[in-house]
């Protein structure tokens, strides 16, 4: 580690539980965050800051002006350029160590094994039920640990999911059998939501990517965080593997992605 690295990281190099060899950990770390908005702004600027060593984004939008009220890793002068651009850029000047690489597509059922193969851990930014179940699936079809959050007006949640590690690991199935019809899909651009609730959300999820990569604390698999912001509290629950599940329960029937392609 150079003398630059050594001044950089060194709020956490004196943390016992992190320490040389925890921050080289992290250097050594390659996560994809799926979304540049407003959980995938947070996180990416704390993962950057945190010295990840690769770190991809996936989104296949324009900033827009509307977007400025939550989605931090863009600014003004970037509406109308694309959100991984706009992002990788604003990352390299947090911090030029990590590696970052912009994937500016849509996750799809024909492409998400291919982008899960590069990276160790997956963080979902994504704003809409499709997105979440296909890549929740390719989780845990990949063997890969995936860190969920979602917001919504005043309210967010937050969990862990490494069911492919096997029982009591629940999925997101477990929790959410099946995404509701399109029709009845509440969305942040239909109902609203506040921006700093997604400051906060995406911020937990960034602890949480870094938690996972690092072995430390106590991990969120098998249990759900709700965060209710007008009553400034938070609430956990647990989660528990669902024997019927059709991901990863003992007569799974799910085993690829093409029934999450539509």
């Amino acid at each position: 580690m150079t003398e630059e690295e050594l001044e950089r990281y060194a709020r956490h190099i004196v943390l016992k539980d992190v320490g040389g060899a925890g921050q080289a950990r992290l250097g050594r770390a390659r996560v994809l965050v799926v979304g540049a908005g407003g959980l995938g702004s947070p996180l990416l600027l704390y993962l950057a800051a945190a010295g990840v060593g690769t770190i991809g984004i996936v989104d296949d939008d324009h900033v827009s002006l509307s977007n400025l009220q939550r989605q931090i890793v863009h600014d003004t002068p970037s509406v109308g350029r694309r959100k991984v651009e706009s992002a990788a850029a604003r990352l390299a000047a947090v911090n030029p160590h990590p590696r970052i690489v912009p994937h500016p597509l849509r996750i799809d059922a024909d492409n998400v094994m291919e982008l899960l193969g590069d990276y160790d851990i997956v963080a979902d930014g994504s704003d809409n039920f499709a997105t979440r179940f296909l890549l929740a699936d390719a989780c845990h079809l990949a063997g890969k640990t995936l860190v969920s959050g979602a917001i919504l007006q005043f309210d967010g949640q937050l969990s862990v999911f490494k069911s492919h590690l096997g029982a009591p690991h629940p999925c997101y199935r477990c929790l959410f059998p099946a995404p509701p019809p399109p029709d009845l899909e509440p969305t942040c651009s239909s109902a609203g939501v506040l921006g700093a609730v997604a400051g906060v959300i995406g911020s937990l999820q960034a602890v949480e990517v870094i938690k996972e990569i690092l072995g430390i604390g106590e991990s969120l698999s098998g249990r759900l965080l709700i965060y209710d912001a007008l009553a400034t509290a938070f609430r956990r629950v647990t989660l528990r593997r669902d024997p019927a599940c059709a991901l990863c329960g003992e007569a799974a029937s799910i085993n690829d992605l093409s029934a999450h392609a539509r």
